[in-house]
């Protein structure tokens, strides 16, 4: 028995390893018990659990001709930048650009939404990181974990953990995060503002505006043309009414199986020794501010909006939505609209600002690649 249990990897378990098992408790508790983004966070936790686990085989390299484990091949998805545009085609095939073309002016709320990031860059450079790994910090604040995980790669693959984990931890518990902010930063008169019908948007439209975004997107940032192309292509065969099979599986069979692949990646890179440093309790809360400063900044534009324009008055909770969390922030603000008014339907309206700030996320993304990629 006593040789039996030296054959046995044991002690190989580390205090850091049982922290992290715990962890994955945490992530696997919030997702099958409270509902939060059950999708991203259950293969996130196994992933984290096999990464804290004295497995053999599983990510190790490739030696002397011999294969490498399963999950060196898989994580190339991330590290060539497979995975994230392939997301993107996904939530292209599954959003709806009308909101968005019927209301311009809800660009605006996408894109002062991205203030989050832009004070973030800022904040975590006065704390000691470097440009490259402040801007990819930053992204967390954009709520948009693809992105966050395609700028990390670029710019600081050291940090792709805790960045990843952090976006995709503030996009699950966005129902917790963003009410008390929109409720603080609201009158209950402004949160019964009943917005106009918007109008029907026809087919040539949003093909047009998928073209036109497209075009103009690799012009102006090259660096995201590969997220903005699969957005927009997925969309295209969303809306074109001639590849239903195709927008059938980017909506269903593509991205379910790299929201699997990629959560499992995700999850494996965090191992204890790596994730539980001070410098990814700086990521988390920095994320987490970011977050919160993006929220506020779609409501208070909205206000802005408001004053400038009070004829036809936009209720400010839809600003909340600018954040690329696509839907949910757009269900959270129908949600607290309705917690006020149950006859006040805002999730179309707060739809524009949504995929707006899907846009706008890659954007800033590119941007910051383009200047600091070099």
């Amino acid at each position: 028995m006593i040789k039996l249990l030296h054959l046995l990897p044991i002690q190989q378990i580390s205090l850091q390893m049982i922290v992290m098992w715990i962890i994955a408790c945490i992530l696997l508790y919030l997702a099958v018990y409270r509902g939060f983004e059950p999708l991203l966070l259950v293969p996130i936790a196994f992933g984290v659990l096999i990464a804290n686990l004295p497995t053999h085989g599983m990510v190790n390299l490739p030696i002397d001709g011999k294969p490498g484990g399963l999950f060196y091949y898989i994580s190339k998805g991330i590290t060539w930048e497979i995975f994230p545009p392939l997301v993107f085609l996904g939530v292209g095939a599954l959003s709806d650009f009308g909101p968005l073309i019927a209301n311009p002016r809800t660009l605006l709320l996408g894109a002062a939404a991205q203030l989050g990031m832009c004070v973030t860059f800022i904040a975590a450079v006065l704390l000691g990181f470097s440009p490259h790994q402040a801007a990819s910090i930053s992204i967390i604040g954009g709520a948009d974990g693809p992105v966050a995980i395609f700028t990390s790669n670029k710019l600081a693959p050291e940090l792709l953990a805790p960045i990843a984990i952090s976006a995709y931890l503030y996009i699950s518990l966005v129902p917790l995060i963003q009410p008390p902010i929109m409720r603080a930063l609201t009158s209950r008169q402004e949160r019964r503002i009943r917005m106009k019908s918007l109008r029907k948007v026809s087919k040539p439209e949003k093909l047009l505006f998928c073209l036109i975004v497209m075009i103009a997107g690799v012009l102006i940032v090259p660096e995201a043309s590969s997220l903005i192309f699969m957005l927009m292509l997925g969309n295209f065969l969303r809306e074109c009414g001639v590849t239903d099979r195709l927008s059938h599986a980017a909506q269903n069979e593509i991205i379910n199986i790299v929201t699997i692949f990629l959560g499992v990646c995700v999850g494996i890179t965090m191992k204890g020794e790596r994730f539980l440093t001070a410098e990814t309790l700086k990521i988390v809360f920095i994320g987490v501010t970011a977050f919160g400063i993006s929220t506020a900044g779609g409501i208070l534009m909205a206000k802005l909006m408001n004053r400038i324009n009070p004829k036809n008055p936009i209720n400010p909770l839809i600003g909340a939505a600018g954040v690329s969390a696509v839907p949910m922030s757009a269900r959270v603000a129908q949600m607290e609209g309705q917690r006020e008014d149950k006859d006040n339907y805002l999730l179309m309206h707060a739809m524009g600002p949504n995929v707006a700030g899907v846009i706008g996320t890659a954007v800033v993304a590119g941007y910051f690649i383009a200047r600091l990629a070099r």
